[in-house]
């Protein structure tokens, strides 16, 4: 691979990545320990956060893996083309980097809308709370 430092170029977007999602991650872990302390919000609110949760977990997962793929692939090609050595599988190392970074993506999707309804429901359950109340 010529250009063995492609790669690891983009180390630093699946950083970013990494960083927003263990955010994500503390934020939502934060909110869980609150309803559960609180005991206000339904079990199944906090069943369904708890799956966000470990989606979250999994996307972190997968964007660890990528960033290894990366960096390895670059550390091969890179000694490779020090020796003169053609070895291709460098290259689908990057190419299994990559897909791993799209599961990633589709999985932080996911998150994303189911994220957005479960804020619904929580917001209608109070509604309903609020209702009854009064």
């Amino acid at each position: 691979m010529e250009n063995w430092y492609l790669p690891i170029t983009l180390v630093p977007g699946i950083g970013l990545l990494i960083l927003s999602t263990s955010n994500l991650m503390l934020t939502l872990s934060n909110e869980i320990n609150l309803l559960i302390k609180e005991t206000i919000e339904s079990d199944a609110i906090i069943t369904r956060k708890l799956n966000q949760l470990k989606r979250l977990n999994s996307a972190m997962v997968f964007l660890y893996i990528a960033v290894a793929c990366l960096v390895t692939s670059g550390l091969i090609g890179g000694i490779g083309n020090r020796i003169n050595f053609k070895n291709e599988i460098s290259i689908y190392i990057a190419i299994a980097g990559i897909v791993v970074v799209l599961l990633a993506l589709l999985l932080l999707i996911v998150y994303s809308f189911k994220a957005v309804t479960i804020r619904q429901d929580q917001f209608q359950n109070s509604l309903k709370k609020i209702e009854a109340n009064a």
